[in-house]
């Protein structure tokens, strides 16, 4: 036999060693000496604290035992702690840094320039392996996620490669009882990796339906020997989906979701010598277009995908199965919005269940918050008369969604698509999510719906803290700015999409407030901030529809502000909240809760 091990020093400090071994021709993975076949999901639960014991319970049920996180955060200690608890491992993610904006993580980062950036990034991967290489849940660490992918140049992609050779390298002399991977799309990464990083011990290459077949394949063709695990899969993607005759991109069916999990896992996954597992996307609870198409679960229901699981892992079919859409059908013809028309549907369920009936769509235009919205459809009608939805007032081609959901809460999709014609909607310029009110910028408990990364001035000099609990007007906590300097003036926005100026439309329509309000004190009295919303000019591809502020006096008392808004257009608002101030001979504190139009 020969025997290639990457890891053999032994560390007592280490709960668990995991180690890479060549046996043969079959690439292993051991922890402690025992082999380990990942089968795992990604999660997608982060911050339902409450209920970690519930999902793992559940993903045991499943054949689950390991996750994989894409970064660590305030609530990693605590999902570690139950792995463990739960007999899990976990793959620990080290986020890198993407190069374009637009892209998954809408980022801007110049790997060019930004020298700084790349040390922040270097120093947070040593911080996260220092933190958890002792911690017994930990499998291996994952640096980056599809980075290559989101990258223009050649020349960036060199400076990356350099960066995560020089991260893997240190890792080595950190921990020695755990393998380092990297992720990357499909085979994006490969060459790079190959060439300029050779302290990777095992390449992550997310591949969604049959595409995982071939990846193997791809690497002998670079003769590359190396172990791989798919970081994330399932059916495959809408980017590699064909075009139905109304240009929309046609999913596939439940059937095909089920299979691309419980039988590609056997015929695409385990038969690969060079595979050490899987990690199945995306054990999360969906509400938008990815969640019906990837999602286990949608609006709290069971999907195909988390019965598919259970099926890959330890050969279980489902205990009560998914009911089924075997036709949806829409009239082929374009339609006025309001109309009501005649769809064609025909459901079965092998339990024999009543099943509840309900149809969405989506408009799969516009800003990325918008063209990922799962709308509800009105609709009319019953399981034997037949059902008629209304079309929305909207313009242009629409995917139609039937779902069926029986008694266990299992609930079957099928999509269809229909042209809707709406000369008023037709004319919107910037078509962005329409939010209900009050809509909060700033409050506790919400998913932020601005991200704190629009910095002017003298940026350097400031401290943000979204989630500061020592002062705050309500709840438990606030919107703390610090300038640390006693001159200068600096600027900070909260917007959508993350670290744009106007390249990429973002932000929400809020028409129908009537005002903007928030309350803000500051450390001492003396303190004055220009604060309002909207940041981005006519001069920009895509502006805020409205600019609204007003200079405040601040002093230690909290005070509420507000914005009268009877004549603002409010269509697209980009930019949720602004604030400029000087410094005035001191450093000073901003405090900032409770930023709401209504």
């Amino acid at each position: 036999m020969r025997y290639i091990v990457f890891s053999l020093l032994f560390s007592f400090l280490s709960y668990a060693q995991t180690t890479v071994e060549k046996i043969e021709d079959q690439w292993v993975l051991k922890v402690d000496g025992e082999p380990f076949e990942i089968k795992g999901v990604t999660w997608g639960y982060d911050k339902d604290v409450a209920n970690y014991d519930s999902y793992f319970k559940d993903l045991q049920y499943l054949g689950v035992n390991t996750l994989r996180l894409w970064a660590t955060g305030e609530n990693t200690p605590v999902l570690m702690d139950k792995a463990h608890a739960h007999g899990m491992k976990v793959m620990v993610g080290i986020w890198m840094r993407h190069g374009r904006p637009g892209m998954e993580d809408d980022d801007s980062f110049n790997y060019l320039t930004d020298k700084k950036g790349i040390e922040d990034q270097y120093n947070n991967a040593i911080e996260v392996v220092n933190k958890y290489k002792d911690h017994p849940a930990t499998l291996t660490w994952g640096i980056g996620n599809e980075v290559y992918l989101n990258m223009a140049t050649d020349e960036e992609k060199l400076v990356y490669s350099k960066l995560l050779e020089r991260v893997c390298s240190a890792i080595k002399k950190i921990d020695a009882n755990h393998p380092i991977s990297s992720t990357e799309a499909w085979t994006f990464g490969m060459d790079w990796w190959s060439k300029y990083v050779p302290s990777l011990d095992i390449y992550g290459l997310n591949a969604y339906g049959a595409g995982a077949n071939f990846l193997q394949e791809e690497m002998e063709k670079r003769y590359i020997d190396k172990p791989y695990i798919v970081t994330e899969f399932g059916v495959m993607g809408e980017w590699d989906a064909t075009e139905d005759k109304n240009g929309i991109k046609i999913e596939p069916n439940d059937t095909q979701k089920y299979d691309a999990i419980a039988k590609g896992y056997k015929d695409w996954i385990t038969n690969k010598s060079n595979c050490l597992g899987v990690y199945v996307f995306h054990y999360s609870d969906g509400k938008d277009f990815g969640g019906v198409w990837l999602m286990t679960h949608f609006n709290g229901s069971y999907r195909p995908q988390y019965w598919a699981i259970r099926d890959a892992y330890i050969g279980n079919k489902p205990e009560n199965f998914v009911p089924e859409i075997t036709n949806l059908s829409l009239p082929d013809k374009a339609l006025g919005s309001g109309e009501w028309v005649t769809v064609g549907l025909e459901t079965s369920d092998k339990e024999n269940e009543t099943l509840d009936v309900s149809f969405a769509y989506n408009h799969r235009v516009g800003s990325r918050r918008y063209r990922n919205q799962i709308l509800p459809l009105n609709h009319r009608g019953n399981a034997n008369d037949g059902f008629e939805i209304q079309l929305p007032k909207v313009n242009g081609s629409i995917k139609v969604y039937a779902m069926v959901k029986d008694s266990y809460n299992n609930l079957g999709i099928a999509s269809s698509s229909i042209v809707v014609q709406d000369a008023i909607a037709s004319a919107n310029k910037f078509l962005v999510p329409k939010v209900e009110l009050p809509f909060y910028v700033y409050k506790d408990d919400i998913e932020m719906p601005y991200f704190p990364s629009a910095y002017m001035g003298n940026y350097n000099a400031l401290e943000i803290d979204m989630n500061h609990t020592r002062e705050k007007h309500s709840g438990k906590t606030s919107m703390l700015i610090h300038y640390k300097e006693r001159s200068g003036w600096y600027g900070i926005g909260l917007v959508d999409p993350a670290n744009d100026w106007g390249d990429i439309l973002g932000g929400y329509d809020i028409s129908g407030a009537k005002t903007f309000s928030f309350w803000a004190k500051s450390d001492f009295g003396g303190v004055s901030a220009k604060i309002g919303f909207g940041l981005i000019g006519k001069d920009k591809t895509y502006p805020d529809s409205a600019i609204e502020a007003k200079e405040i006096p601040l002093d230690s008392k909290w005070r509420k502000f507000t914005i009268k808004l009877k004549k603002s257009d409010l269509s697209c608002i980009r930019s949720g909240f602004v604030l400029f101030a000087n410094a005035y001979g001191s450093p000073h504190k901003i405090y900032i809760d409770d930023i709401v139009f209504e």
